[in-house]
C-alpha cells in the first residue's frame, strides 16, 4: 500500500515522503497513530502543493538573501566607542552591536547569529568580518572602531 507519511516515521521515511508499505502495517500501526495516510489523488496532490510551496519559499528566500548580500558586501560600518585606560577600547564590540548597527546604517536585518567574527574586537582599528544570510550566501565587511 502507498502511504504519505505525516510525520517521520523510523526505517520508514521522512515526513512528507511517499512510501510502499504492506497492508497490515499501514492499517494497523501508521494510520491509527496518524503518522501516515493513504495515497490517494487528494494526497498526492495536497503533497505536490506542498513540495512547490517548500520550493517557491527556498527560491524567495535566497533572492532576498542575494540582494542583502549584494547590498553589504564590501562596506565599512563605524562603530565608536569609549576609550580606555591607555587609549585601550573599553569593553569590546559584540555580533549584537554589529546587526544592530547594519541595520541602523543600511537598514538591513540580520541576526546576530548569522555575524561571524574571526575574533573579539577588543582595540580599536579596523577589523574584517562575515555575515552569513543563506546557505553558500555571504558579504564579507569591515567595521571601523573609532573612539567618541
Amino acid at each position: 500500500m502507498k502511504v504519505v507519511l505525516l510525520q517521520d516515521v523510523k526505517s520508514i521515511g521522512k515526513k512528507g515522503e511517499l512510501v510502499n508499505v504492506s497492508d497490515g502495517y499501514a492499517r494497523n500501526f501508521l494510520m491509527p497513530r496518524k503518522l501516515a495516510k493513504e495515497a490517494n489523488a487528494q494526497a498526492m496532490n495536497e503533497l505536490k502543493n506542498a513540495e512547490a510551496a517548500r520550493e517557491y519559499k527556498i527560491k524567495t528566500e535566497t533572492e532576498q538573501a542575494q540582494k542583502n548580500a549584494d547590498a553589504l558586501s564590501g562596506k565599512t560600518l563605524k562603530i565608536y566607542g569609549k576609550a580606555g585606560q591607555a587609549g585601550k577600547l573599553f569593553g569590546s564590540v559584540t555580533a549584537k552591536e554589529l546587526a544592530e548597527e547594519i541595520r541602523n546604517q543600511f537598514g538591513v536585518e540580520v541576526e546576530k547569529r548569522k555575524i561571524v567574527l574571526e575574533s573579539d574586537i577588543k582595540a580599536f582599528g579596523t577589523y574584517n568580518f562575515d555575515v552569513k544570510f543563506y546557505n553558500g550566501i555571504t558579504a564579507t565587511m569591515s567595521v571601523a572602531v573609532c573612539e567618541k
